[in-house]
């Protein structure tokens, strides 16, 4: 500084030798006060004030990923600003972004441009940052400097990074894309004599998601029948994204549901398995027809894994049943107008002791005067083939999370209430309560 003030007197005095007079004495004399009272804050070259910076000082978009000639900035080093009180931001490692470096208000250094090379450089002083050396080439900042702004936990990198990663990932369980219960809708895998016990048959699509979980139905059933008789639904749970598992038997005690869950959880564990990490087991239904409606019915009240039911031709042969299901699960049966389980149906649903959120779902005008085997209309057959859309719309609201669908069967109009069964005979009579 001195230098500096002796050439501007030397300059000043020839000026004098050329330019005799007052006038100009006294410029020389104010010109010379000036320099001296605003040198404690004179902004040096190298700052965003001073548009010729000493090279090296000035981070751009082409140099920023340089570091200052003759300095050194380690990693985990935490740099402090030449002529300023306030420190440059946090520690700094070599895989994170360096915090920028003190900027004019007037003035930003970097253009946005810069900064997206920035955030992406391992570099430390590629954002500005101030080499911890005390070098003469390191930029100066004056008291009227915005200082830099320590790296908060809300920096623009992690926002960014936050922001992405909740994006890609999906929420909820799988479910095909096609909506339409009364339809399949994916190639399912259909494989048969497996299970615990080796009589069960396992269906699933055969593209299982590599993003989702996939909900699990246990199907049950009737008393003497085989699995395979019910490939209709059990195929057509599948293709809307289920993992289904049909039991060999159904005592009607859960006896056999329990296990087959704990055989689907081992193969969930198994690396070597094709379900392994595929399953959400806190997304567990339970159906089946007749025999197999009991076991539903005995394997909600069970296993906390499973949290919901639809009983299909069946009902407590107690009336009870359905009053011992938790309110934090839901419950419903579908059956048929004429058929035998229609009054054990009924007077489980209307026991007075029912707190679980319920439905009761009436398949009506069946066969209209024609009777078979002293049933009229829909009879103890119908819920698992002409009814089987209304388990897969249940399955899919309260597994699914499709809860749009509520209004299919609570209200006073939805297609389960009173709607007309698509692709039969007849419509649908449907009465829910506790929702």
């Amino acid at each position: 500084m001195k230098s500096k003030l002796l050439k501007t007197v030397v300059l000043a005095s020839s000026l004098v030798f050329l330019n005799c007079g007052d006038d100009v004495t006294s410029a020389i004399s104010d010109f010379t006060a000036s320099l001296s009272s605003s040198s404690a804050g004179e902004v040096q070259p190298g700052t965003s004030s001073d548009s010729q910076g000493t090279a090296g000082t000035e981070i751009s978009s082409s140099d920023a990923a340089q570091p200052t000639s003759g300095t050194t900035v380690e990693a985990g080093s935490s740099a402090t600003v030449p002529g300023s009180s306030a420190d440059v931001g946090p520690q700094v490692e070599s895989s994170s972004a360096a915090a920028p470096g003190a900027e004019s208000s007037a003035d930003v250094a970097a253009s946005s441009s810069s900064d997206d090379k920035c955030l992406a450089s391992s570099l430390p002083n590629a954002c500005g940052d101030a080499p911890a050396s005390s070098s003469a080439t390191a930029p100066a900042v004056s008291s009227s400097s915005v200082s830099a702004p320590a790296v908060s936990s809300s920096s623009s990198e992690e926002k960014v990074e936050s922001s992405s990663s909740e994006a890609a990932k999906p929420k909820g369980v799988f479910l095909a894309e096609g909506t339409d219960e009364t339809k399949d809708q994916l190639k399912v895998k259909y494989i048969e004599r497996t299970g615990h016990d080796g009589g069960g048959i396992l269906a699933y699509p055969e593209q299982l998601s590599n993003d989702q979980k996939h909900a699990v139905v246990v199907w049950g059933p009737g008393g003497g029948t085989e699995p395979g008789a019910y490939g209709g639904i059990i195929r057509r749970l599948a293709s809307h994204g289920f993992v289904v598992i049909a039991l060999r038997e159904s005592p009607g005690n859960a006896t056999q549901a329990i296990p087959a869950l704990n055989w689907l959880e081992k193969k969930n564990k198994d690396p070597n398995d094709p379900l392994y990490q595929k399953l959400d087991m806190t997304k567990v239904g339970c159906s089946g027809h007749s025999m197999g409606g009991l076991e539903s019915e005995q394997a909600l009240i069970k296993d906390d894994r499973v949290i919901t039911a639809m009983l299909n031709n069946s009902g407590d042969l107690g009336h009870t049943a359905m009053s011992q299901v938790s309110t934090s699960k839901t419950i419903g049966i579908v059956y048929g107008e004429g058929g035998m389980e229609r009054p054990n149906a009924e007077a489980d649903y209307n026991n007075h002791g029912v707190k679980a959120p319920a439905c009761l779902i009436k398949m009506t005008g069946g066969q209209g005067n024609e009777c078979q085997q002293g049933e009229c209309g829909w009879g103890h057959g119908s819920g698992p083939w002409g009814g089987m859309a209304a388990t897969v719309a249940w399955m899919r609201w309260h597994l699914g999370g499709e809860d749009n669908r509520k209004a299919d069967f609570v209200g006073s109009s939805g297609k389960y209430i009173n709607g007309p069964i698509v692709g039969e005979r007849g419509n649908w009579k449907g009465q829910c309560k506790n929702f």
